[in-house]
């Protein structure tokens, strides 16, 4: 019926009544790690036999494991999207975590884990400012707000209790997203260490009994469905308040360190989990073709007046724009292999075309200069490194970007989401009207670029021509003739 008051979701309702041993302590219970971390946990234990538990720790003290434990710690995950044309929608309901617990109000209860036998790994998603030293923390005693002081704790705590037995180390796998994200977090645990004064032997064997891996990951998760709860609602036969969406692709690399695959059958699931020696390969890739493509069209796609990408990458003019880009002028910089990197690209038009997610133009727009400096910059210039020519797209991506910090496009207002020194500076730029001035002083201000673009040769006359022809002929006849001058 459709009035009907459905069961809240538990465990006998679900049959999931399985009690699974405590492998894993998880910081961090969001969207993310719940369409991701957990997703890949409990595809290993029910497509693996992993049979490794999860026990999720609460990061802050305005977090909601509350809303877990009283669905058993189950949850509805939707995975949605597009995989080599064709729309997949599925659902299923993720049992791997197996208790969850806010160290706020019950202390006790967070130490304790570090005394679970078979506890193997730690895995987290406390955002980028998670992984972070704080000198007020200055005492041992806890609860502590700081995230690697935690994990200080549990692993002291570990240490203490097991005697410094060598096998009763951890792996700690973050999936925060900065570079180099397991090391920064080792480095603030000891510098913890070092600052409670606690044994130079729990350093010792933090370094020598705990492996430390680096990752990558990659996989849009948008959550709880709110504005459109309801058809998700109707698709359930049971009441789930924490069922999360996500994106079909899944990538996520993660740096070898103690033969991980021995502990941790990843190549048993279908999904593109790599173990690899060196991570920044894929790292690059991401943010030149992803990341990249996602900068590198905003400019033309706003100026046209896409609100979306998937409505960007569907328009014939600017979805054409960017595969030229990124397969002829992105990919050739990388130094990969072609065939990866082609595969790679297809796998992200994809993602841009999901049906099911809203990704907004104006959002990308949020500190475009300094993405486009760590994005596409280096492309373009990596590119008249190995060519000696200018890459024409990303000229006129760069042009476009340009005259998008003009503020407005013939009625409309752009969306500029940027810090007020560089808004200002673009300003104060536009105000010379004339393009060969704005072209000039766009190009030299090197606190936008970190360099002088006027040194490359033609990048400023390029420029020139372009912003004329944007502004007389709209975004499309404009590339065009771009393109056509230089044929």
């Amino acid at each position: 019926m459709e009035n009907q008051i459905k069961q809240k979701l538990n465990r006998e309702l679900n049959g999931s009544q399985e009690k699974l041993p405590i492998k894993i302590v998880q910081f961090g219970g969001g969207n993310f790690m719940r369409g991701f971390t957990d997703y890949v946990i409990d595809k290993l234990n029910k497509g693996a036999g992993f049979n490794a538990g999860i026990v999720n720790v609460q990061p802050t003290p305005n977090g909601s494991v509350h809303k877990l434990e009283e669905q058993d710690n189950l949850y509805t995950l939707f995975t949605r999207g597009i995989k080599k044309g064709e729309i997949h929608d599925d659902k299923q309901v993720i049992s791997a975590i197996q208790k969850s617990v806010n160290p706020y109000t019950n202390y006790d209860e967070f130490l304790a884990l570090a005394k679970e036998d078979e506890l193997e790994f730690i895995f987290s998603n406390t955002t980028e400012t998670g992984i972070a030293y704080d000198g007020t923390e200055t005492s041992y005693e806890g609860p502590h707000k700081n995230f690697p002081a935690k994990v200080a704790v549990l692993l002291y705590e570990r240490f203490k209790h097991f005697n410094g037995a060598s096998d009763k180390g951890l792996r700690i796998i973050p999936c925060e997203l900065i570079e180099n994200n397991a090391f920064a977090l080792r480095d603030i645990i000891i510098k913890y260490a070092q600052l409670w004064n606690l044994e130079d032997s729990f350093v010792q064997w933090i370094n020598q009994n705990n492996y430390f891996h680096n990752t990558l990951v990659d996989r849009i998760v948008p959550g709880y469905p709110k504005d459109d709860a309801e058809s998700y609602e109707d698709q359930l036969d049971y009441e789930d308040k924490m069922m999360v969406v996500s994106e079909c692709f899944l990538l996520f690399v993660i740096q070898e360190a103690g033969n991980l695959n021995e502990r941790i059958p990843f190549n048993k699931i279908n999904e593109q989990i790599l173990v690899v020696d060196d991570i920044q390969p894929y790292r690059l890739r991401k943010v030149r073709i992803l990341n990249g493509g996602h900068t590198l069209m905003l400019a033309p796609a706003v100026l046209s007046g896409k609100e979306t990408v998937k409505e960007s990458i569907d328009d014939a003019f600017i979805g054409k724009f960017l595969s030229e880009t990124i397969f002829n002028e992105v990919n050739p910089t990388l130094g990969l292999d072609e065939n990866e990197l082609k595969d790679f690209a297809e796998e992200v038009f994809d993602r841009f075309r999901n049906p099911f997610i809203k990704h907004y133009q104006a959002s990308i727009a949020l500190y475009f200069v300094s993405k486009f400096k760590v994005r596409v910059l280096p492309s373009l210039l990596g590119y008249v490194e190995i060519n000696k020519k200018l890459p024409l797209n990303l000229t006129f991506s760069l042009a476009s970007l340009i005259r998008f910090y003009q503020g407005s496009f013939g009625e409309k207002s752009l969306p500029i989401n940027d810090e007020e020194s560089i808004v200002a500076k673009f300003k104060e730029i536009w105000a010379n009207g004339e393009y060969e001035k704005v072209a000039e002083l766009a190009l030299s201000e090197t606190t936008f670029w970190g360099t002088d673009l006027i040194q490359v040769d033609g990048l400023k006359d390029a420029v020139v021509k372009a912003l004329w022809e944007i502004d007389n002929n709209g975004v499309e006849t404009a590339y065009n003739n771009f393109i056509q001058s230089y044929s």
